[in-house]
């Protein structure tokens, strides 16, 4: 007997059970609404993205995974002609690691710097892709550990892990350069190298952007249940080897998520202080940001509603 709920229990998902679940969204949008949190758009355009990205991906791994060719895997050939695969070879890896970066620096980013988009691909990638190549080869035993079907799902969990972390490190290091300059610019004028300036900064930007993976993994098992392992007991397997699969998966995020962090603190501090060494706030710029609808109404009641409470006081 089986224990996957999938292969026994339910018959294969079509998009009508996709609109059913969609339709859940409307409890979303309802509160946001209600409590006036102004999220109903950005609720409705998440939810997009979801399909027609999750619709892509799905296209194209389904092409991808007949190969166990490293050059077609990792698409560092661009286009490669090979026996019983797809003329047409997309760069997914790195395609992956390219679009964490521009959500890193587009999206989530408040501040920037020059040459942040590269600098957080470089970060993610090489850190989700050297973890998941040593953690695939000897932590879980893939012979080769870049077969697509095995190595993609496992670089993409790596990469969205890292990805959230190196954003929260970086945007830790110049909001910290931006709040403490007066201290740092202190101790470079009585003489402190470089790396005594930086290194308070990006071990406090590493704390911050690690505590998330920490928490993840200490309640891993005794309050959620993660996905990858609930994906492999619905698809029919064993528990425990499920079990073991979730185990692996979370150190490698742990250990892709702080070497992340590390380097791209590191490259952002090294950026904003110079080798002289210098200061260099010019070189940090803030995103402008659209006002929430109804924010700036909401500012002016509530100043409104504080200058009669002023006046009744005076009046007394």
């Amino acid at each position: 007997m089986e224990l996957g709920l999938y292969k026994e229990d339910t018959a294969p998902l079509s998009w009508s059970n996709v609109g059913m679940a969609a339709s859940m969204l409307v409890i979303t949008v309802v509160i946001s609404r209600v409590l006036r949190l102004h999220l109903e758009q950005q609720i409705v355009v998440a939810a997009a993205r979801c399909v027609v990205q999750l619709t892509v991906l799905g296209l194209v791994l389904k092409s991808v995974f007949s190969s166990t060719s490293a050059l077609y895997v990792f698409g560092l050939a661009g286009k490669l002609p090979l026996q019983h695969a797809p003329s047409d070879v997309t760069a997914i890896p790195a395609l992956l690691g390219g679009l964490a970066a521009v959500e890193v620096t587009q999206w989530r980013a408040k501040h920037v710097v020059r040459g942040m988009l590269p600098i957080s691909f470089v970060c993610i990638f090489g850190s989700a892709l050297l973890v998941s190549l040593l953690g695939g080869m000897y932590a879980m035993n893939f012979d080769p550990p870049y077969v697509a079907s095995k190595f993609i799902p496992i670089l993409g969990m790596l990469l969205g892990n890292t990805m959230v972390g190196v954003a929260l490190g970086m945007e830790s290091v110049l909001g910290a350069l931006d709040t403490r300059r007066d201290t740092v610019e202190a101790m470079l004028c009585f003489g402190a190298s470089r790396w005594e300036v930086v290194r308070p900064l990006v071990v406090d930007a590493t704390r911050s952007a690690m505590i998330p993976t920490i928490t993840m993994v200490s309640i891993t098992g005794l309050i959620s249940i993660p996905g990858m392992m609930s994906g492999q007991i619905l698809g029919g397997a064993d528990v425990m080897d499920a079990a073991k699969y979730q185990q692996v998966i979370m150190f490698m995020i742990a250990a892709s998520t702080s070497l992340g962090v590390v380097l791209a603190t590191i490259a952002i501090a090294y950026i904003v202080v110079d080798a002289e060494p210098k200061l260099r706030t010019e070189k940090v710029g803030l995103l402008t940001q659209a006002p929430k609808p109804g924010g700036g109404a909401l500012r002016v009641s509530m100043s409104q509603r504080q200058l009669k409470q002023f006046k009744s006081w005076a009046r007394t």
